[in-house]
This record gives structure tokens, C-alpha cells and sequence, in this order.
């Protein structure tokens, strides 16, 4: 599977673009705050509904606007696919695969799989659990279309208990109604719950070989799946808490504050590892989400570096490069050294400089084209 070409309109900084690409190595080149992270965004976007950076539908249309359009065109089996995505300030996105309409982000599920890493997850480490949680809540979305429902119903139905805490001070009637929304809450939880820790399970058996690889066998990585709550003791636990959360007028307990620990060679390196140890621990998880997609959906995902190279050292520069090519990759960075330096193969450049976009070498290799159907 690889992406074959992107067009948008209104979009970020382009008013027009227009791109085909390589099915291996794309490089996109050029000062900082040119344009070159927009365009993977579009390729997230058209993949998973959402901004990896987390930004609302109106923030993406171009200054001046009222509305933008991204079509990503994809090959697959065989077969060529077409994702268009419609964005407007002040309505839902629309969404059209092979120009039929959708009505839920659940039913892209499993027509293009995204691995995107950035600077920002470099630091899924230090940062602090609400980080973690995202890690594990974009892999499973895009893995599991059940449980991109059921996180979409928990978030509803917690930001709704929430509103009614807050209400209950002024309307104390109203804390009647409170064990409907906590039925539901603990009826999705429950399956959130039992869904990351099976991830968590998987992603600990992917990430063991590759961060010895990546460490020359001085480090041994475990993951660990810290629940708020058990999801058998979920109910009880949220009843027992209703007086606090009456008090602070928020819900304080569920997986919406759930962690995950990571130990290397048994420390928990989240509070007592060095910069190099969580980079590397980092590098690892984002890598064990390329084979578990692979092992996991039987498909191969798309990899979407964002000036990530500038960031590594060159060890971790050499086994990442040297880890990811076999798939189709987009890399932004503001000069080429670190592929040169590296002997990185490149299939295709791009020259991004102020919302426009030129391709200064390109030549498709039938071998990787195969490879990636």
C-alpha cells in the first residue's frame, strides 16, 4: 500500500497543491515554517479524520477562508482508491471514499494505515500520562474499528457527566440523573480498559527485540499498563467516589486517566531515565507500530517523519533509516546531510518554500512499487 498523490485547496498555508509520489522514499525540504508538516497533516488527516497535532477543523482552512478540500489518492490490492476530505469553519467535515459519502471516521478504518513521528513524540517519555494515553489511543483508532467507537462514545459520555457535576451545584435536583451517565461511562470504560491492555500486551513482545537491537543488547524495555481502575471494580469505585467528584465537579476516575510505565533494565525511566535512555524507548515504541500494523491489519502503513532526523544522534539516525526501508516514507527536514550522511536512498525530492512545492528528482522503482502492494 502506498499514497500515490495529494491535492489540496485552502489548506494550512497552500491555496493549490498538487503532488504525486514516490512508493518509497519522499523527501520534503526547506526552511522551517514553509509548509513541509502541512502536507503530512493532509495525508493524516485524509487517513484518520484528524490533526496529529490535535487542531480544530477551522484552523486548518487557509486565513480568509470559509472552507478547504484535501484528495488523497492511494494504491491497494490492486487497485487505486480515492479519500476527498471537506473541510468548513462552521460544519461537521465531510468525507467521501471512492465518492461515496461516510457518515462515521470508523469506516476508514483499514483503507490506509499512518505511523507518524514527530519531534513532540520523542517526548511520550517525560511528558506526562495524558501523552501516553494519546500514543495508545491513535494506534488502536486506526487498529481497532470497535474501539475507535467506543473511545468516541467514553469521551461523550464523560464530558457530559462532567457538565452535569458542574450543574448539579446550582440545580441539586439533578443528581438524580447522575447514575444514567454513570452506567454508560463504566459500560465503555470497561472496554477501553480491557482493549490497552491487550495492546499494551502486544506492543511489549514487538518492542523487547527491537529496543535490544536498537541498544546493542544493553537494555531491556518493559511496558506496563497502569489503569486507573480495573475494569471489574470500575463501578465501584466510581460510586465511591461520587462525593469527591460532586465536590470538585469533575469525573476522577476511569481510563481517561490510565498511564503507561516504562521500565529499562528495570527503572522506571519516566521519572529516573536519561534524555538518551527516553529517546530511545521512544524510537522503540514508534517502530514496534510499524510491525504491529503489519502483523496486526496485514498491511503495510505508511510512515510519516516530520524533522525527526535532527533530533537523533546519528546511532539512532542509522537504525531508524535503516529499519523503514522497505515501506513508503515522506520525510521533512531543512537540509538534506543527515540522509546524505547516512547513504539513505531517496526516491523523490520536493523543494517546499512558502506554501509551493517543487519536485527536483523523481524516478520510480518498480521493485519497491511491488513490494508495497
Amino acid at each position: 500500500m502506498y499514497i500515490k498523490s495529494l491535492e489540496c485547496r485552502n489548506f494550512r498555508n497552500y491555496e493549490s497543491l498538487h503532488a504525486s509520489f514516490d512508493p518509497g522514499t519522499n523527501v520534503f525540504y526547506g526552511d522551517n515554517a514553509q509548509g513541509k508538516t502541512n502536507i503530512l497533516e493532509g495525508m493524516y488527516l485524509c487517513g484518520t479524520t484528524k490533526s496529529h497535532r490535535g487542531n480544530k477543523d477551522r484552523d486548518m482552512i487557509l486565513f480568509g477562508e470559509e472552507e478547504a478540500h484535501i484528495r488523497m489518492v492511494l494504491h491497494r490490492r490492486q487497485a487505486d482508491h480515492k479519500i476527498d476530505m471537506h473541510l468548513r469553519k462552521n460544519k461537521t467535515k465531510g468525507v467521501a471514499i471512492d465518492g461515496l459519502p461516510i457518515k462515521k471516521a470508523s469506516e476508514l478504518f483499514g483503507v490506509v494505515n499512518f505511523v507518524f513521528f514527530s519531534p513532540e513524540d520523542l517526548n511520550i517519555i517525560k511528558n506526562g500520562p495524558a501523552e501516553r494515553r494519546r500514543f495508545v489511543d491513535s494506534e488502536l483508532c486506526q487498529l481497532n474499528k470497535l474501539y475507535l467507537s467506543e473511545l468516541s462514545a467514553y469521551n461523550k459520555v464523560l464530558a457530559q457527566r462532567n457538565r452535569l457535576l458542574k450543574e448539579i451545584g446550582f440545580q441539586p435536583s439533578l443528581a438524580a440523573t447522575l447514575s444514567v451517565w454513570d452506567e454508560q461511562l463504566v459500560s465503555f470504560g470497561k472496554q477501553l480498559i480491557t482493549a490497552r491492555s491487550a495492546f499494551i500486551e502486544q506492543l511489549n513482545a514487538i518492542s523487547g527485540e527491537i529496543h535490544r537491537q536498537l541498544t546493542g543488547g544493553k537494555e531491556e524495555i518493559q511496558l506496563l499498563y497502569e489503569p486507573d481502575t480495573a475494569a471489574e471494580a470500575f463501578e465501584e469505585r466510581l460510586a465511591a467516589g461520587r462525593e469527591k467528584d460532586l465536590r470538585y465537579k469533575m469525573s476522577s476516575v476511569g481510563p481517561h486517566r490510565d498511564d503507561i510505565g516504562v521500565l529499562v533494565n528495570g527503572i522506571d525511566i519516566r521519572k529516573f531515565g536519561s534524555q538518551g535512555q527516553q529517546r530511545s524507548a521512544a524510537l522503540s515504541l514508534k517502530l514496534s507500530e510499524i510491525q504491529l500494523i503489519r502483523t496486526t491489519v496485514k498491511s503495510t502503513p505508511v510512515l510519516l517523519l516530520d524533522d525527526v532526523l535532527s533530533e537523533l544522534d546519528s546511532g539512532r539516525q542509522r537504525y531508524l533509516l535503516d529499519s523503514i526501508k522497505d515501506i513508503q516514507t515522506f520525510i521533512t527536514c531543512t537540509g538534506m546531510d543527515d540522509l546524505l550522511e547516512n547513504d539513505f536512498p531517496i526516491d523523490r525530492i520536493f523543494r517546499v518554500v512558502g506554501g509551493t512545492i517543487r519536485s527536483e528528482v523523481s524516478g520510480m522503482d518498480s521493485d519497491r512499487e511491488n513490494k508495497n502492494e
